[in-house]
């Protein structure tokens, strides 16, 4: 099988067509064992490029499955990745690529182009605010999750919830050294709260339009950046009233921008890596 890696920020994923896939099969175990760090290629997730037909206004179709072989509906780095790999490999001209993702199409525009990489500006969609959409089970008084309480482990935190068509649960913090955060985050990813579980961003907001995150990602853990939760973060920090509606969010592998625009559209800005091309000849593991 082949496939190509690809990275945005540290955040790494296999990009295979479903052509490519062995037997046309959509296998978790494989998935799973693609994204071994030790014993596969290494990826916090496998994106499959789809050969049927797209729905209407897409150019592309998507599926996105995590490093635990479960199925998500989107990533915004693994899109990027995706639109990344259209362009250098996949020999796509078009100014703009409509991809279709588990959580509707995004369009992403090329704004910088080497050999290796490119910057994209990505439409990111609007974000689904109330609980039954997030999912998140609040009080039935409750319309928006803005700084809510919850309790983990015997911490009263503070949180904010959101969807960017996945769930995400923001904590901000003054430091990153205390709470010990990738504890806090594998417990929140379970919380009762959340039933789809959920990612969760920790937030340290540095001014007005500059905050910095760490990531736990539900189904991968701890990553080093993640799209979808750039903007979660960034979207708790505005309506938190913390920062202004265009900000810099600093990852531990880079900076990715994130505007949350008057008519209600999110929109991001960062780039796409090519890392390698691998052929896959791992057969099923011994089951015996």
């Amino acid at each position: 099988m082949n496939f190509h890696k690809l990275q945005a920020l540290g955040n790494d994923f296999v990009v295979v067509r479903e052509c490519d896939l062995p037997g046309g099969v959509f296998d978790e175990d494989l998935f799973r064992r693609l994204c071994d760090r030790h014993f596969g290629a290494g990826a916090d997730g496998v994106e499959v490029l789809l050969d049927a037909t797209r729905p209407e206004g897409a150019d592309f179709g998507v599926r996105l499955f995590n490093a635990d072989g479960g199925e998500t509906p989107i990533s915004g780095n693994g899109t990027r990745c995706v639109a990344a790999w259209l362009y250098l490999v996949g020999n796509w001209q078009g100014d703009v690529v409509r991809i279709a993702t588990g959580a509707g199409i995004r369009t992403l525009r090329p704004l910088m182009r080497r050999p290796d990489r490119l910057v994209f500006e990505t439409s990111m969609g609007r974000p689904h605010l109330l609980p039954a959409e997030i999912p998140v089970i609040m009080p039935s008084s409750v319309d928006e999750v803005i700084d809510q309480p919850l309790e983990v482990d015997g911490h009263h935190l503070r949180f904010t919830s959101v969807s960017m068509g996945n769930p995400h649960c923001s904590i901000f913090v003054n430091s990153f050294d205390h709470p010990d955060w990738r504890r806090l985050g594998a417990m929140i990813e379970t919380h009762p709260r959340f039933p789809e579980r959920t990612n969760v961003e920790f937030v340290r907001v540095i001014d007005r339009r500059t905050i910095e995150v760490r990531f736990w990602e539900r189904g991968c853990g701890e990553t080093l950046a993640s799209g979808t939760g750039a903007c979660g973060a960034a979207l708790a920090a505005i309506r938190n009233r913390l920062t202004e509606r265009r900000l810099d969010v600093r990852t531990v592998a880079g900076q990715l921008i994130v505007e949350w625009r008057d008519d209600g559209t999110v929109w991001q800005t960062g780039e796409a890596c090519l890392v390698y091309a691998g052929e896959w000849r791992a057969s099923a593991p011994d089951q015996g």
